[in-house]
C-alpha cells in the first residue's frame, strides 16, 4: 500500500519535473518571442502554470518524505492502524460499514477510505475486534463496534 502510493506520487513528480524543466521553458521562450510581455496572455499563463507546478512539486515532495518516514514494523498487527480495513457495525441500526484507514493529507480518497486524521480515523485507531469506537459528530454521537479487522500486514500478504 505504501509502496504503491510512493510509486504513484513519484510518477506524478517525474511528469511535473519534465513539465517544469522542458515544456514550460519552451512555452515561455515562444511567448517572449512574440514581443511585449505586458499584454502577452501566453506568457502570463505559462508563468502562472510554472508557479502552480512548483507548488505542487513541493507538496508531493513533502508527502513522499512523510511516507518514507513510516516504519511499517511500528504499525500494530492486532489493532486498527494505518492501512487497516475495518468492518464496523452500528449497534443501534445494525448497519455495517467498511473503512480503510489511509495516510491522507489532502490527497484523493476513494470510496470507503478515511484519513487517519479524520474524526472516524481517530476514533478507530488502536481499537481491536469487539471493541467499540465512539465517534463524536457535531449533530450526534455514534458508537461503532469493530466486527472485523485486517491490518496492513495481513492485506499486503493477501
Amino acid at each position: 500500500m505504501i509502496a504503491e502510493l510512493k510509486e504513484k506520487l513519484s510518477g506524478e513528480v517525474a511528469k511535473l519535473r519534465y513539465e517544469l524543466n522542458v515544456t514550460l521553458p519552451q512555452e515561455i521562450r515562444k511567448a517572449v518571442e512574440h514581443g511585449d510581455l505586458r499584454e502577452n496572455s501566453e506568457y502570463k499563463a505559462a508563468l502562472e502554470r510554472q508557479r502552480f507546478v512548483q507548488a505542487r512539486l513541493g507538496q508531493l515532495m513533502q508527502r513522499l518524505s512523510k511516507l518514507s518516514d513510516i516504519d511499517v514494523t511500528q504499525i500494530p498487527t492486532d489493532r486498527v492502524g494505518l492501512g487497516s480495513r475495518v468492518i464496523v457495525e452500528d449497534p443501534a441500526t445494525e448497519i455495517r460499514e467498511t473503512y480503510e484507514l489511509v495516510f491522507g493529507d489532502g490527497g484523493e480518497l476513494q470510496d470507503g477510505q478515511v484519513s487517519m486524521s479524520s474524526p472516524i480515523g481517530l476514533a478507530l485507531q488502536n481499537k481491536s475486534v469487539g471493541e467499540s469506537a465512539v465517534l463524536k459528530l457535531p449533530t450526534c454521537t455514534r458508537r461503532l463496534k469493530i466486527v472485523e479487522l485486517l491490518t496492513i500486514h495481513q492485506i499486503d500478504v493477501v
